[in-house]
C-alpha cells in the first residue's frame, strides 16, 4: 500500500488510522468539509468534500486512483452508491467502517453470516431516511450487491478512548461521581467495545490482510454493564445509582435491552491479535476519573 484515501480521518479512531499510515510511509490524502482542524500539517493532501454529495467527490477526486480507501463516514444506501459508481476501478481495496449494530440483539456471540447484505431488499435513501442500525445495513447491501469494488465491511462494537467525541463512557463516569442515576433496562446486558487505538490498528492491517467481505473487530472478552459500573465505582470510591425505572434523560447510552457483542474468529484466524477488554477498560476509566 502507498496511496490511501481516508473519508472520516480528522477525529476519533479516524486520526489513529492517518497517523499509522503516515508511520507506515503511506502517502495520505483526507476527504474533509474543511470544518475540523486537523494536527497534520503538509504531511497529507487534502480534498474538501461533501460526503453525501456525489458531485463534490467527484469533483475533488478526478481521475485520482488509490491502493486502498478507507470510509469512516458512509451511513446510507445513497453514500455508498456515490461510492461505488466513483470509485469502480481505481482503487485495490476498499475498507468501509460498519458497525455491530448491523446485527439485532442477542445472548450469543454474532459470527459475521448472522447478518448477510447480500440478500438484503435495496432502499435508496440517504442518511436522514434511516436510523444507524438500517443505514448500515443498506450500505453494506449496496457494497455487497452493486458493486465490484473488493469491499471489506469492518464491523466495530462501540468504540471507547479519551478522545470519544460523543462521551459515552465519560457520561458513566461523571453520573457516578456526581452521584446521578444512570439508566439501564437490563444491568446484566454483556456487551463487546474496541478502543479507539485499536479501531484505527484494526482498519489498517484489513487494508493489507488476506480476507475479504465483513468481519467482526472488536476487544477480546466481554463485559456486562453492571461490571462495568463496578469498574467505574472502584475507581471514583463512589457508589453507582442504576436504576431500571427512569427518565429519557438518565439513559444510559449503553444501555441495551440485550446482550450485543461479536465472535472474532475469522479476523483472529486471518491473523489479527486483539487486545483484553478487561486489561485496558479499567485503565481507561481511571484515566477519565
Amino acid at each position: 500500500m502507498k496511496t490511501a484515501l481516508v473519508f472520516g480521518g480528522t477525529q476519533f479512531f479516524g486520526k489513529h488510522l492517518v497517523n499509522g499510515l503516515l508511520a507506515r510511509g503511506v502517502d495520505v490524502t483526507i476527504a474533509t468539509r474543511g470544518k475540523t482542524p486537523d494536527e497534520y500539517g503538509d504531511r497529507v493532501q487534502r480534498l474538501i468534500v461533501d460526503r453525501e454529495q456525489k458531485d463534490s467527490i467527484r469533483e475533488a477526486v478526478g481521475d485520482r486512483t488509490y491502493d486502498v480507501v478507507f470510509d469512516n463516514i458512509c451511513y446510507s444506501s445513497n453514500d455508498a452508491q456515490v461510492a461505488v459508481e466513483l470509485f469502480a476501478g481505481k482503487v485495490q481495496r476498499y475498507v468501509f467502517t460498519s458497525t455491530l449494530s448491523v446485527y439485532d440483539l442477542s445472548e450469543e456471540a454474532h459470527g459475521e453470516a448472522d447478518f448477510n447484505a447480500r440478500e438484503l431488499p435495496i432502499k435508496w435513501g440517504g442518511k436522514d431516511a434511516f436510523g444507524y442500525q438500517e443505514g448500515k445495513q443498506q450500505a453494506e447491501a449496496v457494497f455487497f450487491q452493486q458493486s465490484d469494488l473488493p469491499v471489506v465491511a469492518v464491523r466495530f462494537p462501540v468504540v471507547m478512548g479519551t478522545d470519544d467525541y460523543t462521551k459515552r463512557l465519560h457520561w458513566h463516569v461523571d453520573r457516578v461521581k456526581n452521584g446521578l442515576p444512570i439508566g439501564m433496562p437490563n444491568p446484566q446486558s454483556r456487551q463487546g467495545f474496541i478502543h479507539s487505538q485499536e479501531a484505527g490498528n484494526f482498519l489498517l492491517w484489513a487494508a493489507t490482510a488476506d480476507i475479504a467481505g465483513e468481519v467482526n473487530a472488536a476487544a477480546s472478552g466481554t463485559v456486562t454493564l453492571r461490571e462495568m459500573m463496578g469498574m467505574i465505582e472502584q475507581a471514583t470510591g463512589q457508589a453507582a445509582k442504576v436504576v431500571q425505572e427512569f427518565e429519557k434523560e438518565d439513559r444510559s447510552p449503553f444501555g441495551a435491552p440485550g446482550s450485543y457483542y461479536m465472535s472474532l474468529e475469522k479476523a483472529e484466524a486471518a491473523g489479527y491479535e486483539f487486545t483484553k477488554l478487561q486489561e485496558w477498560l479499567p485503565k481507561l476509566i481511571a484515566e477519565l476519573v
